[in-house]
């Protein structure tokens, strides 16, 4: 079966461009082919160790709250770590980052594998395990989904997104099954080692793959300038806060049937790890369905009411897995949850890619990753407290209360309109020859922007002003300010800060394409002979730090 998506795309002159891309057609580029079916391996390892690590808790400690912090040692390093990941992937050569995660992940699911041979494993000792593999993940994760705009063009990248959604689930719906098995007949080691094997196909496959090195002029972005900037990017960005509200939200409601599923297993439905695996494939395989059906509904239905199904499917399955004595009903509700589950979680995802250039793009992922996976960990945590108070029925019902919630908000904060920007660079900016001779790091840089605006054009001049402010203070300007000369009334300046000269030049390499119809709409409404008139300046101290412009005169507090 072949399944298209239609997706439209902004050409550099803004012309909107309709173009159909097949669901499979990212596995023609072979890069991207190779890493998938490699992901696919290490998927499978590590849904096999997170059915062997969940069922292990349950068997060393009678208490459902530390058999859902397995969940939540697992996500917690995503929430952590992130942002840190997000600025090393737009920063640092993304494949040897990976390969970095990779072998460290194998490392420690190495030593997993020998200490629960040895019965070394203590519920806190096994949560610090899956702790540090999930930093791997987090590690891994920004640079991994970062590439993938590297691996094929820009009108699959949906497509791509969404079959590594697929590619998850595909392992998602067998693999807790095969751990189940590996578990019930060799115990939880076998599944730690499993896992530990399913690493090495991967780090082959990056080893092989030689992308493109980007070629910069400018200086690699220090640590914690580029998480700023990242954060800055997506403050300034409503598409993106609209997917970090409803992810938070989607990650806390819907944490509670997978962190609580063992104990569902256990308690309600009176299973076993067998048991357990098979609801996991369950989801799995509702999760593959929805990938499949993902471009169709995509045609057919806006992101919001994408969204909102998205949430009340998850609320309905939570309210099965609450009420269901049977095995077999409950899966029936993780089927849905599972569709559910990829739906909002692959949107989200190609929202964020579709909203955000390639400098910023990892860091951008990364905090929605930040986002959403803090909400599936606080939520782990959260429906884990409520089920040992209130029971697991409670927590669930509890949960779907959550989710409704998710919907609702949603009239504030509404999904975007699923559309594609073209966000290559404008390539415009040439560096200034300057008199002074200044370094890099000179600064601060102080520009001036001179325009002449008729009266006639004030109201078009102030909109497109409030977007120029935007766009300065995404790409990195500071002191954003906006100016009418009080001797000459046409006379406007905008005018803002960037702590040094490398920082003014990077801030124009940011332009994009999307950008280049509010520069040209104010160069139009200039009234003066030639483009606005630009003073670039640097800023210097008339005094020397710490003087007083006054001079202290001493005071007799005699008289």
């Amino acid at each position: 079966m072949r399944i298209y998506c239609r997706w439209r795309a902004i050409t550099k002159a803004g012309e909107i461009v309709a173009y159909t891309s097949s669901t499979l057609a990212p596995l023609r580029h072979d890069t991207y082919r190779t890493i998938w079916f490699a992901s696919l391996s290490s998927n499978f390892g590590g849904l096999i160790q997170a059915v062997g690590a969940a069922w292990m808790m349950t068997t060393i400690t009678a208490s459902e709250d530390m058999v859902a912090l397995v969940q939540t040692s697992t996500a917690l390093p995503i929430m952590l770590f992130s942002l840190i990941s997000g600025a090393l992937a737009d920063n640092y050569d993304r494949r040897r980052v990976m390969l970095t995660a990779q072998c460290m992940m194998l490392t420690v699911s190495a030593l997993l594998t020998a200490s629960a041979l040895l019965g070394w494993i203590t519920p806190w000792l096994l949560l610090f395990f899956t702790f540090l593999i999930g930093c791997g993940t987090a590690l891994n994760n920004p640079s991994w989904q970062a590439s993938v705009g590297d691996m094929v063009p820009r009108p699959d990248l949906p497509a791509a997104v969404t079959l590594n959604s697929m590619g998850f689930n595909i392992t998602r719906s067998v693999g807790p099954a095969i751990g189940g098995v590996i578990v019930a007949a060799a115990g939880a080691a076998a599944a730690f080692a499993v896992n530990t094997l399913s690493y090495v196909a991967l780090i082959y496959a990056l080893l092989r793959w030689r992308p493109a090195a980007p070629i910069s002029t400018l200086p690699r972005e220090a640590l914690g300038s580029a998480i700023f900037a990242g954060l800055r990017y997506v403050s300034m960005s409503p598409n993106l806060e609209k997917v970090l509200v409803r992810g938070l939200l989607f990650g806390i409601g819907a944490s509670s049937i997978l962190a609580l599923l063992p104990v569902v297993a256990l308690d309600l439905v009176a299973g076993g790890p067998l048991t357990y695996g098979f609801m996991l494939g369950a989801f799995g395989i509702g999760a593959i369905g929805g990938a499949v059906l993902n471009a169709r509904l995509r045609q057919v239905l806006s992101s919001e009411m994408i969204i909102r199904l998205s949430f009340a499917g998850f609320a309905l399955s939570a309210v099965i897995a609450a009420v269901s004595p049977s095995a077999v009903l409950t899966s029936a509700g993780l089927l849905v949850s599972g569709a559910c589950w990829v739906s909002a979680l692959s949107l989200f995802n190609t929202i964020v890619q579709l909203s955000t250039p390639r400098w910023v793009v990892g860091r951008a992922l990364s905090l929605y990753q930040t986002v959403t996976f803090g909400g599936i960990a606080g939520g782990s945590w959260l429906w884990g407290v409520v089920a040992d108070r209130y029971g697991v029925a409670d927590a669930l019902l509890m949960s779907s209360v959550v989710m409704l919630l998710g919907i609702a908000i949603g009239l504030r904060f509404s999904m975007p309109a699923f559309a594609s920007l073209n966000l290559d660079p404008l390539n415009r900016f040439i560096e200034p020859a300057l008199s002074l001779d200044i370094t890099p790091r000179s600064g601060p840089i102080v520009i001036q922007v001179d325009y002449e605006i008729a009266d006639d054009d004030l109201a078009e001049f102030m909109a497109l002003m409030g977007e120029r402010r935007r766009i300065r203070i995404r790409d990195g300007a500071r002191n954003w300010a906006l100016m009418r000369d009080l001797e000459n009334p046409g006379l406007w300046t905008e005018t803002y800060h960037t702590p040094t000269w490398v920082e003014y030049i990077r801030h124009n390499q940011r332009r994009t394409q999307a950008d280049a119809e509010n520069i040209d709409r104010l160069r139009a409404l200039h009234r003066g002979e030639g483009p606005p008139h630009v003073h670039r300046m640097i800023e210097r101290q008339a005094i020397a730090p710490g003087d007083d412009v006054f001079h202290k005169v001493p005071i007799d507090l005699h008289h």
